[in-house]
């Protein structure tokens, strides 16, 4: 580790550059060398698993976005990123025995995802928030997705029920008895085959983009919002 006393990157910098992170403690701009991990240890076995559990998690969620954007609030961040660091436990836990016949080379697709996570929300019925908005009761998944969603007021008798249509028209019934239709533009729910392999790339299929930088948001830009499938 290494001050940096006169630089043209100035005192307050931070970041990576060229392999040297660059921080500031106390006023002062230090460097220090990233380190870096071995190819081998995103090959094994374990490592393989846990990237294919990460995919299919994308899948699911990716499924059930439109659904997740209404019944979620984003205290910071997106509601499809709360989802995830609600239910990253249970979704995991669910998914593992799937993701490692995926890794022996079984074919998975969405329907299975679904199945398996609906499997363990049976036996687990307070493990998967389905619902968390502000001012309402919690939700949680106790079997298959449902297909209408109600949200009760926790001060009240007012609730606000969320039909859910995945692959059509997601139709929100507000308290005061309006409707809001939420159209299909984005639904494109990811039913393709995941085929074989274990490639760290999500899916390249519908509107989702891939894992890496960008918008936390779907759509062409990439994003933690992204793909469908696990791509090739």
């Amino acid at each position: 580790m290494a001050q940096i006393k006169q630089v043209g990157i100035g005192r307050k910098s931070t970041g990576t550059i060229d392999g040297i992170t660059y921080y500031t403690l106390n006023g002062k701009t230090f460097a220090r060398s990233t380190p870096t991990m071995p190819a081998s240890v995103y090959n094994t076995p374990e490592a393989r698993v846990r990237q294919a559990i990460f995919k299919m998690v994308q899948m699911h969620m990716k499924h059930h976005l439109r659904t997740i954007r209404q019944t979620i609030t984003a205290n910071n961040g997106t509601p499809y990123n709360r989802y995830y660091s609600m239910n990253k436990k249970g979704l995991n836990a669910a998914l593992q025995a799937l993701a490692e016949q995926y890794v022996d080379g079984a074919d998975v697709t969405i329907t299975d995802i679904e199945a398996a996570i609906a499997s363990y929300a049976t036996e687990h019925p307070k493990s998967i928030k389905i619902a968390s908005k502000s001012g309402y009761g919690e939700v949680y998944l106790t079997g298959s997705w449902p297909e209408t969603i109600t949200l009760r007021a926790s001060g009240g008798d007012s609730t606000i029920i969320i039909i859910v249509a995945e692959n059509g028209s997601t139709t929100t019934i507000n308290p005061d008895g309006t409707t809001v239709v939420v159209a299909s533009d984005d639904s494109n729910s990811g039913s393709t085959n995941t085929g074989n392999g274990g490639s760290t790339d999500s899916g390249n299929t519908g509107n989702g983009g891939n894992t890496g930088g960008g918008s936390t948001e779907p759509g062409n830009g990439g994003g933690t919002e992204g793909g469908d499938g696990f791509g090739s």
